[in-house]
C-alpha cells in the first residue's frame, strides 16, 4: 500500500540558547486511504509534528516525505504552493473570516489558486450542500452555530480536493454529540483511497473513528494500535 506520509528520524529543536527538543526522532508512515489519530499529552510534540507534515515548519534533522515530495529539501515558496494545491487544514478554532459568508469562506483556497470567483463559489456551494448547509451558505460566521462553523471549516479544507488533510483538535470546542457528528462527517466526506487524513486530538470520545491510533509522548511515537472494529484503509474509487 502506497504511503502518503513518511517520516524518518525526524527531530525538531526550538531555541537558540538552551535547546528544547519537541521531536526526538520520529518514524512514521501513513498510507493513502487511512484516517489516523495522533494522540498524547499536551506538549508531547503532536502539533509540532503536524506542522512539519503540513509544510509549516522545517525539521531540524531527519527526512519528511509527503505525497512524494521531500519537504525538508523544498524552498519556502515551493512549500506554499504545495499547501495551496494539495494539503487541507481543519483548525480547532475554525479561523473563518468574519466579513465573508460561509460560501465565500469555503471558496478561499480556490480563490487563492486563481480559480474564477463564480466557479469557486459554485464548487464551495456544492460541498456545503453535501455537508448539510445549503440553507446557511449565505450566513456570516457570527450567524452560525459552532457545529455549523466547523462544517464550513471542513468544506474550506476539502474544496480544493487535497490529497492530504490535517485536522488539529477538530472536536475540542464541541460537545460529545457535535464532536461525533464532526468526525462522522470527516470520515464520510474526507476519507477516500487517494487521500490520507491525520487528526490530532485529546478527545478519547472519538478514538473509535480512527483506523489507527498513534500515541506520542516526550517527542517520540511510543506505540500504535488499531481500535476495536476499525475499518481498513479505504480502497476502490473516490467517494
Amino acid at each position: 500500500m502506497r504511503a502518503a506520509v513518511i517520516c524518518r528520524k525526524v527531530v525538531k529543536v526550538f531555541g537558540d540558547g538552551e535547546p528544547v527538543y519537541a521531536l526526538r526522532g520520529v518514524d512514521l508512515q501513513v498510507p493513502f486511504g487511512e484516517l489516523a489519530l495522533l494522540v498524547g499529552p499536551s506538549g508531547c510534540g503532536k502539533t509540532t509534528l503536524l506542522c512539519i507534515l503540513a509544510g509549516l515548519l522545517y525539521p531540524t534533522a531527519g527526512e519528511v516525505e509527503v505525497l512524494g515530495y521531500r519537504l525538508h529539501e523544498m524552498s519556502g515558496s515551493d512549500l506554499v504552493r504545495l499547501r495551496a494545491k494539495s494539503i487541507g487544514f481543519v483548525f480547532q478554532q475554525y479561523n473563518l473570516l468574519p466579513a465573508l459568508t460561509a460560501q465565500e469562506n469555503a471558496a478561499v483556497p480556490l480563490l487563492i489558486q486563481g480559480v474564477p470567483r463564480r466557479e469557486a463559489l459554485r464548487r464551495a456551494g456544492e460541498l456545503l450542500t453535501e455537508l448539510g448547509l445549503a440553507e446557511r451558505m449565505h450566513a456570516y460566521p457570527h450567524q452560525l452555530s459552532g457545529g455549523q462553523q466547523q462544517r464550513v471549516a471542513i468544506a474550506r479544507a476539502l474544496v480544493h480536493n487535497p490529497r492530504f488533510l490535517v485536522c488539529d483538535e477538530p472536536t475540542a470546542a464541541l460537545d460529545a454529540e457535535s464532536g461525533r457528528r464532526t468526525m462522522e462527517l470527516i470520515r464520510q466526506i474526507a476519507v477516500r483511497p487517494d487521500r490520507a487524513v491525520i487528526v490530532v486530538t485529546h478527545d478519547a470520545r472519538i478514538f473509535d473513528f480512527g483506523q489507527r491510533i498513534i500515541y506520542m509522548n516526550d517527542g517520540i511515537i511510543v506505540r500504535e494500535e488499531m481500535p476495536a472494529g476499525a475499518a481498513t484503509p479505504a480502497s476502490g474509487g473516490s467517494v
